[in-house]
C-alpha cells in the first residue's frame, strides 16, 4: 500500500470503507493479515449458493463463520467460574 496513490487506494477499497470519520483512525491499530491455507472441502449446494449470493470474498465470510463456530466450542468447554459459598 506504501506504493499506491491516495486515489488507488479509495477506488480500490472496500464500500464500508468510504467517508468514515478522520475520528475512526485515531484508534485503529495495524492488524497483520492471518495466513489462509487452501484446502477443499465439499459443502451442500445450497449453502454455497447462499454465501456466493451474498458477493466477493464469499470464502472469507464461510472463514469467519467457521471461526466464530470455533471460539463458541471453545468457550463451551472450559468450565465456568462460579463463585463457591
Amino acid at each position: 500500500m506504501r506504493r499506491m496513490t491516495d486515489e488507488e487506494i479509495t477506488r480500490t477499497s472496500p464500500p464500508e470503507l468510504a467517508n468514515l470519520p478522520y475520528e475512526f483512525w485515531g484508534e485503529a491499530k495495524l492488524v497483520p493479515p492471518v495466513l489462509k491455507e487452501p484446502i477443499s472441502i465439499r459443502v451442500d449446494a445450497d449453502v454455497l449458493s447462499w454465501f456466493r449470493s451474498q458477493g466477493p470474498r464469499y470464502q472469507t465470510r464461510i472463514s469467519a463463520v467457521l471461526r466464530a463456530y470455533v471460539k463458541a466450542m471453545k468457550n463451551r468447554s472450559r468450565p465456568s467460574k462460579q463463585s463457591k459459598h
